[in-house]
């Protein structure tokens, strides 16, 4: 399929087509879709058709999301649903049925699996920290041993 619906922006601007299934939106141009806002993070969130239906989810962004105005971490976007990257609108504009949906809408909650299948950390929506261990002086280490950033007495 070469299309899978358009983000349009509310108040003017070229749409926005989705070209695949699962698509990243942030500042960053390795995004696929690149939104050059001062207040859109580098990855800001990540969209996914799952079942003949759009989802949004937020990747820890600093300025969040909204779907018709409500804060969201993880929603399902049905056809004509505002969302709000930041402070830019768009409406989404897509035919579930052409899609594939069959049925009733899948649910807007992640499926069980998927979130047990995380760490508790990444549930809470935090990360871990990378190890500095190394990067702290060690008193017995020979002085070609220690890190860049560490002084060292000669």
């Amino acid at each position: 399929m070469d299309n899978y619906g358009l983000l349009e922006p509310i108040g003017g601007g070229e749409p926005i087509p989705l070209l695949r299934d699962a698509l990243t939106v942030g500042r960053r141009e390795s995004c696929d879709i690149v939104l050059r806002f001062a207040n859109v993070s580098g990855q800001h969130c990540k969209l996914t058709l799952e079942e003949g239906y759009w989802f949004v989810q937020d990747l820890n962004s600093q300025n969040g999301l909204k779907v018709n105005g409500t804060h969201v971490t993880r929603k399902r976007l049905d056809p004509n649903d505002t969302l709000s990257i930041a402070r830019h609108k768009y409406k989404i504009l897509y035919s579930p049925v052409e899609l594939g949906a069959t049925g009733p809408p899948p649910s807007d909650e992640e499926d069980i699996t998927t979130v047990l299948k995380k760490s508790l950390l990444d549930r809470a929506g935090l990360q871990r920290r990378a190890d500095t261990s190394s990067r702290r002086y060690d008193p017995n280490a020979d002085s070609g041993e220690q890190d860049d950033e560490s002084d060292t007495l000669e």
